[in-house]
């Protein structure tokens, strides 16, 4: 009989806090929709690192993307009309966003300057997209979440070609959100959060998929929602309900949880350091970025422009 090894529980440390001169107090079409209307100063999401090992993070609210230096120092980059959550890197100099009002948006990091990328399907708008993630063909997978759910299983998984081409690979998801490739870009991993899992989704070599299961279960009232990986192909779920970053091996065993204090929301990470091994966590509900020190290296992202990695 095979039984489970308890897993390792390891804290979360405060790496830096959004300053107080940042936060906005007051009312805002997004928490009216999705917090009950109450004041939310910030809700921060999308962490991705740049070649100079600076941290670039959205606030959806507020239509924000801010850049946190190597010694935690906070500056605005942007600010626009938009919700913006996840960030990859196109180039050097460009991220790409998936803005749940706008669509996927570019954003150049020196001027500021925000303009569209993909902002329609057919002329139809998205139902509002999350998060992407880059393979190393630069086809971009990306996921339209919307206010999907159990009610409403019609979220969508999507991969735009780097020829233009849009792919719809789901349209049957209860909240998809976080995405996330193994090493062997074999398989994506879906986070639903709705569903309180995640999804394996086989990437096939015609470019379907197909046998799409459920990979992992959490519990709790926000289920997983912002995924990595590391080299040794391990997934790292940030589960923001339980407020802790859940570490898989390739049986969807949890081998360690990385735990924050009651009432924090991770929901987001991203790997980052000279060596790619600290792991950086967004607290959404106070504005904070989490830290901790992994044994294992993240997997390098790819980025499209000269399929260079960030």
């Amino acid at each position: 009989m095979f039984l489970l090894q308890a897993p390792e529980v390891r804290e979360l440390e405060l790496f830096s806090s959004l300053p107080e001169s940042l936060r906005l107090r007051k009312r805002s079409a997004w928490a009216d929709a999705n917090r009950g209307g109450a004041i939310v100063d910030s809700f921060l999401e999308g962490p991705v690192f740049d070649g100079a090992g600076n941290l670039y993070v959205t606030d959806i609210p507020w239509g924000r993307v801010l850049r946190i230096d190597r010694l935690g120092n906070w500056s605005l980059i942007t600010e626009y009309d938009g919700e913006p959550n996840g960030m990859k890197f196109l180039d050097a100099h460009t991220l790409l966003i998936t803005d749940y009002k706008n669509g996927l948006m570019c954003l150049n990091i020196e001027s500021g300057q925000v303009s569209p990328y993909l902002e329609r399907r057919n002329s139809e708008r998205f139902k509002g997209v999350n998060d992407l993630v880059f393979d190393s063909q630069g086809n971009l997978y990306f996921t339209d979440q919307g206010q999907s759910g159990l009610h409403d299983p019609s979220g969508r998984l999507y991969r735009l070609r780097p020829n233009g081409q849009l792919d719809l690979l789901l349209n049957n998801v209860p909240s998809p959100n976080g995405v996330a490739l193994s090493p062997d870009e074999r398989v994506l991993y879906l986070a639903v959060t709705r569903g309180n899992c995640i999804w394996r989704v086989p990437l096939l070599s015609d470019g379907s998929v197909s046998k799409v299961s459920q990979f992992f279960t959490s519990y709790g009232p926000s289920g997983p929602d912002g995924l990595a990986v590391d080299v040794e192909g391990r997934l790292l779920v940030a589960n923001p309900g339980l407020g802790c970053v859940w570490v898989l091996n390739s049986r969807a065993e949890p081998v360690q949880v990385l735990r924050s204090l009651p009432g924090i929301s991770t929901t987001n990470l991203a790997f980052g350091g000279a060596d790619r091994c600290d792991l950086y966590v967004t607290d959404s509900t106070h504005g904070h970025i989490l830290r901790t020190t992994m044994s294992v290296q993240g997997l390098q992202l790819h980025q499209l422009g000269s399929m260079g990695k960030n």
